[in-house]
């Protein structure tokens, strides 16, 4: 039940108010804030919440409207406050963002729980999305007797390469700009072109399974441009670099993938801080290649930052259970890197059975970063990760929703990756049906640095 942006806090039960500010070593800084309801409205669990984007603030919404569901809450700043230039040249930070602040921020919130209530949370719980999604698998990954169960939505996982994807667009927007209208022909062509693999709500609208190929790149952008004359043969040869996705000079090693069918071309870059972090601040980021530059920067950040370590065993074996979100649209943070994790954890454990027992991997059709064209109302996949770790219940069918000024336009099921939702135009029913493993690159393994404690 999070509470909009546009609308009052109201009703927020009795609490404690605790605000923590940590210095685990110099140059970091870390802020923690942590609402504690009075007896008898907690409902005996602990929630760790994630943040967004660089962080740097605490985000008093997302305590209140988890303070009104009942849980003792916390969250942080990251250690990245006031702004991101907190991080530039300073491995502290990239420390506190990458990892440490999330965890420290949970052992300070469970000794504040045992002491406000005199005893520890019955379960413990992270809800996280983007960034906060990186949060939520650097903790299963890292400190698996953190949390019960974890919520990880559109998670910014690989974050490092991810990174580096916005610096390739962006890179390419520079000498290649592309008006609204010029974009929207190509989300059109997109979505006309993909409209014979979708179910009727979609065709036309929107992508909800954007793997595609080399043939079905061209075909769109040859589609793009009979839809607008202004796009040139060099607006062309930018979304051929766009839809492929970086690599690197020199070696050709895969660094991320491309900009998803379907999905908006403006929101695909930008974010650039980190390379700030690495390179300073007085380093054009024009000036940055991708050669020997991209591999300076992954070796710095990655070890930090990047939650790619596929053994989840020790969370696992605790009875650990994760849920893990991606949009079809988002161009963000691509779902590609969660659909490649989540299939070197399925090859690790020997099997898809094997690995479903404590991860379950959900692709949102049509979802993007904020509100998107297709579902924008995703399932709760915090309630069904307590349902799961408290009940046994493990998550299968999951209601997407459209909503549009307050009312529901349309719903559909969703089913656990590689199911699929399918339609019966005989009964005019949703059903699933087994979808295609895989089909995306993974990122080299060079830029996908084991982590460093």
């Amino acid at each position: 039940m999070e509470i909009p942006d546009n609308l009052p806090i109201t009703n927020l039960p009795p609490r404690a108010e605790m605000k923590v500010e940590l210095r685990p070593a110099r140059g970091s800084r870390i802020l923690v804030e942590i609402w504690l309801p009075d007896e008898p409205k907690w409902n005996g669990r602990f929630l760790g919440i994630g943040n967004g984007g660089a962080a740097g603030i605490i985000n008093s919404r997302s305590l209140a409207w988890s303070t009104l569901e009942g849980y003792a809450v916390a969250t942080t700043d990251m250690g990245t406050a006031p702004n991101p230039d907190s991080g530039v040249r300073n491995r502290e930070v990239w420390r506190d963002f990458g990892y440490r602040a999330t965890h420290l921020m949970t052992v300070v919130a469970k000794d504040a729980v045992r002491a406000y209530y005199g005893r520890g949370p019955e379960f413990s719980y992270f809800n996280g999305g983007s960034t906060g999604g990186q949060q939520a698998m650097q903790e299963a990954q890292r400190f698996p007797e953190d949390y019960d169960g974890i919520a990880a939505h559109i998670p910014a996982h690989c974050r490092a390469p991810l990174h580096a994807y916005f610096l390739w667009n962006d890179q390419i927007f520079a000498k290649c700009s592309f008006t609204q209208e010029q974009e929207a022909a190509v989300i059109a062509a997109a979505n006309e072109y993909m409209a014979p693999r979708e179910v009727p709500v979609a065709a036309g609208k929107f992508v909800s399974d954007p793997r595609w190929d080399a043939k079905d790149k061209e075909a769109v952008i040859a589609l793009a441009l009979k839809k607008d004359p202004t796009l040139t043969p060099e607006h062309a040869d930018a979304l051929r670099k766009l839809f492929d996705g970086p690599t690197q000079e020199g070696t050709g090693a895969r660094i991320f993938g491309g900009v998803p069918p379907g999905s908006s071309l403006g929101a695909s870059h930008g974010h650039l801080y980190l390379f700030n972090w690495v390179f300073g601040a007085g380093k054009s980021l024009s000036d940055i290649n991708f050669g020997a530059d991209i591999d300076t920067y992954s070796a710095a950040l990655g070890p930090w930052l990047n939650a790619e370590n596929d053994d989840l065993g020790a969370f696992a074996k605790r009875g650990g259970k994760m849920i893990m979100m991606a949009g079809s649209v988002d161009s963000i943070v691509p779902c590609w890197a969660s659909i490649d994790y989540f299939e070197r954890v399925v090859a690790r454990e020997g099997s898809l059975e094997k690995a479903q027992e404590f991860l379950r991997f959900y692709l949102i059709p049509g979802m993007a970063h904020g509100d998107g064209p297709g579902i924008n109302n995703p399932p709760d996949t915090l309630a069904a990760v307590r349902a799961w770790r408290e009940k046994g219940v493990a998550p299968g069918e999951l209601i997407g929703k459209r909503m549009a000024n307050g009312k529901e336009e349309w719903s559909m099921p969703v089913y656990p990756y590689p199911k699929k939702t399918a339609w019966d135009p005989v009964t005019s029913t949703y059903h699933a049906v087994d979808g295609p493993r895989g089909g995306v690159e993974t990122v080299a393994e060079k830029f996908r640095p084991a982590a460093t404690e």
